[in-house]
């Protein structure tokens, strides 16, 4: 029987995630309103899923957040807001001026009224403001959820910015009639098209909070993205930005830092870690940003194996690195090492996000870590090398018989996997040995990579 008639992997094609192929730059809606009328829960209806952080609190969004979202066959840019609040300081006032940026960026402004309660004074000055930015602005009464309701709404023609639109949010009245009017204000937009090009790679940028995420993006982007404030916990939904670094262009997800296990978590806090978990899935490269100034903690190892977990490239960035003094530098060089023995593949970077100091070389090691965890072995060179090196290390033997390496194939990357076609069970110490020195021989920093098993089955004697 020859090799080929039992050797069943799948070679998995690269998935390829079709809404990113977007060449022209899509139109842009903005959700504004004062805090807690429901603008997060109206981006979830128009995107079609739960990905905003929702909760019946003020100031649950804090950054402009941007999804990509299409209705009837059309592509257009949502972002979501921050409550608008007139009076707002400190941190409100900060959360203020984003809203304004997202006003200023977008083509049409959907502005959110909580119908039940009617017009505020806050109401009537950001409709003020509204009039007279000279966009396309589209009243939503959000919470109407019966007749009854929708009559009520009709007293918001008294904000001067024309018909209000009654919708319920939460349960989905007439969000489509909605739509339809935010379509028919928008510029034309592009379809939604497939193809086989790929959107700009995309990087996640972990790390607990307070590590300097968010400073971290505003330094590569060269201008302030998103909030950054001593308080930790300022970001809560994933922020995707497009920012161009060595010439070419990334796009960027700053996430809420992950702060202790799940079932810790409450409210917001437990749902903005989802939103990171899920954030993570859908990019290819994340960034673990490392406080150098402290000792890596439990927290910094969890966060490390939640990529490792999720399959991702990665590249660890020790953040604060020009607060490290020249002694302490060489002692944490050598806990790094023995804290990361079991991740020696990840590449790693000293930085300052706050001076900017080598951020530079955060490019270079991401494309590294991508090319990495792109790379494909071919077959034939993969079973020259293992015949090689089982000839000078064979396998251990297991009850009483040497298992033999009888073929091998890379399945899959995006991450690279690995499959050993077996006449026994190997050792994990033997298949760890095997990884190492795949690693050794075609490279791999940066990228995870799997390596399994399939053992032959034993046939009968015909079959022999």
């Amino acid at each position: 029987m020859s090799t080929g008639d039992w050797v069943e992997a799948d070679l998995d094609e690269l998935e390829i995630d079709e809404h990113e192929h977007h060449s022209a730059p899509l139109p842009v809606v903005a959700i504004v309103g004062r805090p807690n009328v429901g603008k997060s829960t109206l981006v979830n209806r128009i995107i079609g899923r739960r990905e905003a952080v929702v909760e019946d609190v003020p100031g649950v969004t804090r950054d402009r957040v941007t999804y990509d979202a299409n209705w009837n066959g059309r592509r257009f840019t949502v972002v979501d807001t921050g409550g608008w609040d007139p009076d707002a300081t400190g941190m409100n006032l900060r959360i203020a001026e984003q809203a304004q940026v997202a006003v200023e960026l977008a083509d049409v402004i959907v502005f959110v009224v909580d119908a039940t309660v009617g017009a505020t004074d806050a109401d009537e000055i950001v409709g003020s403001v509204l009039r007279q930015s000279g966009k396309p602005v589209i009243l939503a009464a959000n919470k109407v959820d019966n007749q009854q309701l929708e009559l009520e709404a009709a007293a918001l023609w008294s904000l001067g910015l024309g018909e209000p639109h009654p919708v319920s949010a939460l349960h989905g009245r007439s969000s489509g009639d909605l739509l339809d009017v935010v379509l028919d204000a928008l510029p034309e937009t592009p379809a939604v098209t497939f193809g086989t090009e790929r959107g700009p790679a995309r990087v996640a940028l972990l790390g607990k909070p307070n590590v300097g995420k968010s400073s971290l993006l505003n330094k590569l982007a060269g201008e302030e993205r998103v909030l950054v404030d001593p308080m930790a916990g300022t970001t809560r939904d994933p922020v995707d930005e497009l920012i161009e670094l060595g010439g070419r262009t990334w796009r960027f997800v700053d996430t809420a830092g992950i702060r202790r296990r799940d079932r810790e978590l409450q409210g917001a806090d437990f749902y903005a870690a989802m939103r990171t978990r899920a954030a993570l899935e859908r990019t290819e490269v994340a960034i673990v940003l490392i406080d150098a100034s402290e000792p890596l903690t439990e927290q910094d190892l969890r966060i490390i194996g939640l990529v490792i977990e999720s399959g991702r490239a990665m590249v660890v960035a020790f953040n604060k690195w020009d607060l490290v003094d020249e002694d302490r530098r060489y002692y944490l060089e050598k806990e790094i090492d023995r804290q990361l023995v079991r991740t020696p593949w990840a590449l790693r970077v000293n930085i300052s996000a706050k001076t900017g100091r080598h951020v530079d070389r955060l490019v270079p090691a991401l494309e590294k870590a991508l090319d990495s965890w792109s790379t494909r072995v071919p077959t034939a060179r993969l079973n020259a090398f293992l015949t090689e090196l089982v000839q000078q290390t064979p396998p251990p033997v297991r009850g009483g018989k040497q298992p033999k390496i009888l073929f091998a194939t890379q399945a899959s990357v995006e991450p690279p996997k690995f499959v050993l076609f077996t006449s026994g069970w190997l050792e994990d110490t033997y298949r760890r040995f095997i990884e190492r020195r795949i690693r050794e021989e075609f490279g791999f920093a940066g990228s995870p990579i799997e390596v399994t098993m399939k053992i032959r089955e034993k046939r009968g004697k015909k079959d022999k």
